[in-house]
This record gives structure tokens, C-alpha cells and sequence, in this order.
């Protein structure tokens, strides 16, 4: 346990220090979309490109990894959209059920368990985040119109969520990796070697912007509390032990199940899926809590201690698939 932790511990304390300098103001909270941005459009791209381009295509379009992983967030994502529908309204139960299924594999999962598993652990995980991106987020985003107006609301609200996805740069660094790699295609030696520096950047300044996003996110959750009801801890809790614990439970179950039938998975992409089920919920749900008028005091919480308990959760699951 102890060498995992000294792996974890930099990773959860570079978060800590960007939740400490907003919180402080060292950081002005002006700054952190900047910060966010950096990472979003040009490192983490990078590292994803980098990877894309180094990972076996195989384990990049593993079709039984990919329906697994898809089949678990489905589960989850109606699983929670379904007990709290009548309670909290479409909008906030599927905001809630994305922030119980969305884990934080890309600015915190692939440098994280390439760092504990080696490199081979990029690929199932880089294919967690396609899944996540391209399915989970579009599904919650459509179901979270359903309040406003019905099923053409949620046909219109999908439209905009893959068009969202259209714009988003991760995705398309992986395609571009892998398509580079396919076709034998070697980069510029400066091109590489500036988008190498940029992928050596992605790292520690992505998980800084966590702790900087997360600390804005409960400064500007607390102001929202002054005017509104606080967020009761049953509407937080439980969402926070599903992502921590039952969704890499139910990653890990259907795997072995998969695994039984006969199906071509094996150990090490199973462990590797199941510790990226295991990651703290993705940090930008609250920016589409805040996009889609849902309630982001609930969602900035619920990603907070998610965060904050993956430190423990997170090490202990790595402990035992190891």
C-alpha cells in the first residue's frame, strides 16, 4: 500500500495545491478558465496524440472493452435517472446520474494509471473516455431536457451535446494518434518535439486546474446557498459511494462475466477499465450543470468528495487488482 501511495500521493497533493491557491485567491478565480483552456486545447491533447500514436490499435478499438464499459454506464446512468426522476426533475437527476458515471480519466486517469500499470494502461482507458465523451455525456445532456420540453427538447439538446463532442479536441487527438500510427506517419522532429513539451505539461497543470476548478466551483456554490436551500447530504452521499464503489464494482462483475463467456478480454484491461471506473467523478460536469441550469451546488459537492475520498478509495482499489 505504501508504494501505491507514493505513486497516488502527487497526484491528489498537485490537486490539493490548486484547490489551496484558489481558495486562497493566490490563483485569481479569473485565471482558471485560462488555466482550464490550456489544458483542454492544447496539453492534454498532446498527451492524448502521443499516446494515440504509441498504443496498439488493438487495445484502442477493442469492441468487447468498449460494449462492457458502455453497457456499466448505461446501467448507471438509468439506474440513477430512474430513483431520482419524480424527486429532483430530469434535469438534475440526469446531471446527477452523469456525475455518478463520467470518472476523471482525462485530465487525471491516463497519466495516473500509466504512472501505476505502465504504458499499456492508456488504451483502455483513452477508450473509457471516448465512451464517456461520446455516449454517456450526450445521453445525460438529452435526458436533462426532458423537464422543459419533452422529446423534441431532448432531440434538440442530443444535436447539440454531439456537436458539443464535435468540438471537443480530446477525442479527435486520439483519432489522429492512432490514424498517424496506422499510416506509418512520423512527425516534423521540432513539431514533435514542441508537442512532446506540451504533453509533458498536461499533467501536473491538469490536475492543478482540478483542485483550482473544484475550489471556484464550492466558492460559487457557497454564494448560491446564501439565496438558495443548502444541498442535504442524501442527495450527495449516495451519489458519491456509486461512482467511488459501484460503478467499478459494476465494471469489474460484467467484465468477469464477459471474461467467463468466453470473450476476449484480458486481466490486465479489465483491472486497467476498472481502476478508471474508480477515479472521482470528471470535474467538468459542473460546467454543464452550470450550462444546463442544473443544481451545480449538489454537482460541485458530489465532485468534491469524490475527489477527496479517491484518495483512499482509489489506492485501496489499485491495492487489490494488483
Amino acid at each position: 500500500m505504501l508504494a501505491i501511495l507514493s505513486v497516488t500521493f502527487p497526484f491528489f497533493a498537485l490537486i490539493l495545491a490548486g484547490y489551496v491557491a484558489a481558495r486562497r485567491r493566490m490563483l485569481p478565480l479569473d485565471a482558471i478558465p485560462g488555466l482550464n483552456g490550456f489544458v483542454l486545447f492544447f496539453a492534454l491533447p498532446c498527451m492524448l496524440y502521443r499516446f494515440g500514436a504509441s498504443t496498439p490499435l488493438a487495445l484502442l478499438l477493442d469492441p468487447v472493452l468498449a460494449a462492457v464499459y458502455t453497457l456499466c454506464a448505461g446501467v448507471l446512468v438509468i439506474g440513477v435517472v430512474v430513483a431520482d426522476r419524480r424527486r429532483l426533475g430530469w434535469n438534475d437527476a440526469a446531471l446527477g446520474a452523469l456525475v455518478a458515471a463520467f470518472p476523471n480519466s482525462g485530465f487525471m486517469g491516463v497519466p495516473l494509471l500509466v504512472a501505476l500499470l505502465g504504458a499499456s494502461a492508456a488504451g483502455p482507458v483513452m477508450l473509457t473516455l471516448v465512451v464517456d465523451l461520446l455516449l454517456t455525456t450526450s445521453l445525460c445532456v438529452a435526458l436533462s431536457r426532458l423537464d422543459a420540453a419533452g422529446a423534441a427538447g431532448a432531440r434538440q439538446a442530443l444535436a447539440r451535446a454531439l456537436q458539443g463532442v464535435a468540438r471537443n479536441p480530446m477525442p479527435w487527438s486520439i483519432v489522429l494518434g492512432m490514424a498517424c500510427q496506422a499510416f506509418g506517419v512520423r512527425l516534423w522532429q521540432p513539431l514533435d518535439a514542441t508537442i512532446a513539451l506540451l504533453a509533458a505539461a498536461a499533467s501536473p497543470v491538469a490536475l492543478f486546474t482540478i483542485g483550482a476548478v473544484l475550489a471556484r466551483s464550492q466558492m460559487l456554490a457557497l454564494h448560491d446557498h446564501e439565496q438558495h436551500r443548502p444541498v442535504p447530504w442524501r442527495e450527495v452521499l449516495p451519489v458519491v459511494l456509486l461512482k467511488l464503489f459501484a460503478h467499478p464494482l459494476l465494471v469489474w462483475g460484467v467484465g468477469m462475466g464477459a471474461m467467463a463467456l468466453g470473450l476476449p478480454i484480458t486481466p490486465f484491461a479489465l483491472s486497467a477499465m476498472v481502476l478508471a471506473a474508480a477515479l472521482p467523478s470528471a470535474s467538468n460536469v459542473s460546467l454543464l450543470a452550470e450550462r444546463f441550469g442544473a443544481n451545480n451546488g449538489r454537482i460541485a459537492r458530489i465532485i468534491l468528495w469524490s475527489t477527496a475520498a479517491a484518495f483512499f478509495s482509489f489506492s485501496a482499489a489499485v491495492a487489490l487488482l494488483r
